[in-house]
Parts: C-alpha cells; structure tokens; sequence
C-alpha cells in the first residue's frame, strides 16, 4: 500500500543504487510509513522531487495524515505551499527564532510582524514607507507620494507623525478609477500567465515596483498609468521596528 501511494510498486525489485535521488527520497517515506509510527519527523520530503510528482506526493502525505488522526506529523519545508496546504498549524522560524505560530490562514491574514507578512503569501506582501498623520478610531498615513490613506486601525496618539510600514498583498489590489485609488503609478512591467497577470508598478517614493495580481488576461502594457484600490480589512500596517499595528 506504501508503495502504490509513492509510484514504487515497479521498482520493489530494484537495488538502492539503481534508484534516481527522488525515487530514494519517497522510499524513505515509504519506510516511515510501514512502521506505523505515532510521530513523523519530516525534514523537507519533496525536495528532490519533481514538479507535478511533488504535487501528487503531498497529496498523499495530506490523505495519510487524516487516515491517521492519533499520528502527529512534525514537517520542515521552506516551501510555504507545502506548509500552508499540509498543516494544522505552522511555526514560522527565522535565525532560530519563533516568529509565529497558528493556522495557515491565521498567519496570512493576522501577520505578527514584516517578515511573516512577507515570508506568507506568493507573490509577497507589497510594502510601502508611510507616515502617520492621524490618530484616533479611523487612522490615517501618508506615502511617500503624499497620497492619504485612511485605515480602520485605532492608533495611539503616540504614533502621531511616526514612520510606519503600509502593507497589501497584491491579489487584494484592484484596478480602479485613479479619484478611488489608494495607490497609483506607471507599469513597468507584465507578466502574462494566462490565468493570472502579473503587474509590476513603479510607485512615487518607493525603490521597489509593487507586485499586483490579477485574475485572467489583462490587456495592460508596460507604460501605462494605473490605479488600483483594495478592501480597507484586508490592509496591513507595521510600526518602525517591523510589529502589527493591527489588532
């Protein structure tokens, strides 16, 4: 059964030697599989797979975990679709240091600081220098390109005048009419995918292109002034030292 689940029934008969790295790499998952464990350590098993067998492969790890519900799974990745799709809960590390831990979704919609913001989520989260110039119930900052940006967010009087980090992912932008925007600029630019495109947009004040995702084929081209606005929940905000300013 361990071996159907891997694609390994045709080599059961094959030496370790003739084996190719990936092939070696799921009888090792087979191997843990057999045993019957109460805990899997998994230290990156799809590495040396193929696109489309790695794919189907954690499938296979996501229908044995559930067919084991008294089994825990440990698993390291840097893939962070492998995390987000495999766990229950995700403990994202950096230089050895817990950074946050929670659900899959907790993490990409509640980031605790810069880099679970920009370590979850594909393309990254886009990040802009702001500037806050008014506290209270509904805050408001101010880009680089002095557009105002009214936010949701009860801020301390204290953060008055101080530099933040404006945060949007780029599948919550949308293309608007440039008097609704809350941000605006020049494509520099496209990448076409057919089932997405991808905007890169080069913003007054910041030294990097935001990354803008939109669903199907855009007929935009590079040059282009464009706008874009998002839903105001779904906006992110960061003090200096890189900590959510968002409840």
């Amino acid at each position: 059964e361990a071996a159907e689940a891997l694609q390994l029934t045709e080599y059961l008969p094959r030496l370790p030697k003739a084996l190719s790295g990936g092939q070696r790499q799921r009888v090792a998952i087979g191997r843990a599989i057999v045993r019957d464990p109460k805990v899997f350590l998994f230290d990156e098993p799809l590495s040396n797979l193929d696109a489309a067998l790695r794919v189907k492969t954690r499938l296979e790890i996501a229908s044995l975990n559930e067919s084991m519900p008294d089994t825990t799974m440990l698993y390291v990745t840097h893939d962070q679709v492998e995390a987000m799709t495999l766990a229950d809960r995700i403990v994202v590390l950096s230089a050895g240091k817990i950074e946050q831990v929670g659900s899959p979704l907790e993490l990409y919609t509640h980031p605790k600081n810069l880099f679970v913001a920009q370590f979850i989520g594909s393309p990254a989260m886009n990040i802009l220098p702001a500037t806050v110039t008014q506290t209270g119930d509904n805050s408001q900052i101010e880009l680089r390109d002095k557009q105002q940006i009214v936010l949701p967010l009860s801020l301390d009087n204290s953060q008055q005048g101080k530099p933040v980090h404006f945060g949007v992912r780029p599948e919550d932008l949308e293309l608007c009419d440039a008097e609704d925007s809350l941000i605006h600029g020049s494509i520099s630019f496209v990448e076409s995918l057919g089932e997405v495109t991808m905007l890169y947009v080069d913003v007054a004040g910041n030294e990097e292109p935001i990354v803008v995702k939109l669903a199907g084929i855009v007929g935009l081209k590079r040059g282009e002034k464009v706008a874009f606005k998002a839903d105001t929940s779904k906006l992110h905000l960061f003090d200096e030292a890189g900590l959510t300013l968002r409840s």
